[in-house]
């Protein structure tokens, strides 16, 4: 029996008003998407059309259109006449990651200071404080980067929106391989820090506060990365 792939028919007669019908594509990549960042799939290990269309009981198009999906969102690597593998991330893929994640948010703050902030950004900073120590570690990265993502919500930018997206599946994934974070309570005491400035009005604050939450982050994977290439190559 392969994996359960969730589907909703909002079609006439149903009584679903307002939902949206999801692809088997959209379901697959998500389900696909799911086991990678939750490490259920090891860096490395090939992930071939005819394999994931069998586990799931799907077409071949359809297995290839899904795992298509995450190439383009840098969670699989595909290099010629090679299936696609999970990425083994390094120090350098970080830094990459972080070059061009900086100067996205730092701008995010700089447009949304002074404005009303979403409620969900206050409820984005309980959440990770509740998550359970037990939770599991994608779990509390899933946490983490909500604050994240509603701010960039909140400059109401599609494009801008469109390509910190792009950027979140890989962030994600050096959060979980590393298996490293700044610790919940820094985090959420970072992300409070933020959001206080932002609400007081205080651009430069928040800037500089969001500044030093970034690259403390990008600094401790950077590390992390350093100790996990030492040990694979000792």
């Amino acid at each position: 029996m392969g994996h359960w792939v969730p589907m909703v028919d909002a079609g006439e007669g149903h009584g679903m008003k307002g939902l949206k019908t999801v692809s088997v594509v959209d379901a697959l990549s998500a389900s696909l998407r799911s086991r990678v960042l939750d490490g259920d799939i090891d860096p490395g290990v090939g992930l071939t059309e005819t394999d994931v269309a069998t586990e799931y009981e799907v077409s071949r198009p359809t297995a290839k259109a899904a795992i298509t999906h995450l190439v383009q969102e840098g969670l699989l690597r595909r290099e010629a006449h090679r299936s696609a593998r999970v990425p083994t991330l390094s120090r350098d893929d970080v830094e990459d990651l972080f070059l061009v994640r900086m100067p996205l948010e730092l701008e995010v703050v700089r447009r949304i200071a002074g404005r009303p902030i979403p409620a969900d950004a206050e409820q984005a900073v309980r959440d990770l404080a509740a998550v359970e120590p037990v939770a599991g570690h994608s779990t509390f990265v899933e946490a983490d980067l909500r604050f994240h993502r509603v701010l960039v919500l909140a400059v109401d930018s599609p494009r801008l929106t469109r390509l910190y997206r792009a950027l979140s599946g890989e962030i994600h994934l050096s959060m979980v391989q590393s298996r490293y974070a700044l610790g919940r309570d820094r985090i959420v005491a970072e992300h409070s820090a933020v959001l206080q400035a932002l609400q007081d009005g205080d651009g430069p604050l928040a800037e500089s506060l969001m500044r030093s939450h970034l690259e403390g982050a990008r600094d401790a994977l950077a590390r992390q990365f350093d100790e996990l290439a030492a040990q694979r190559s000792g």
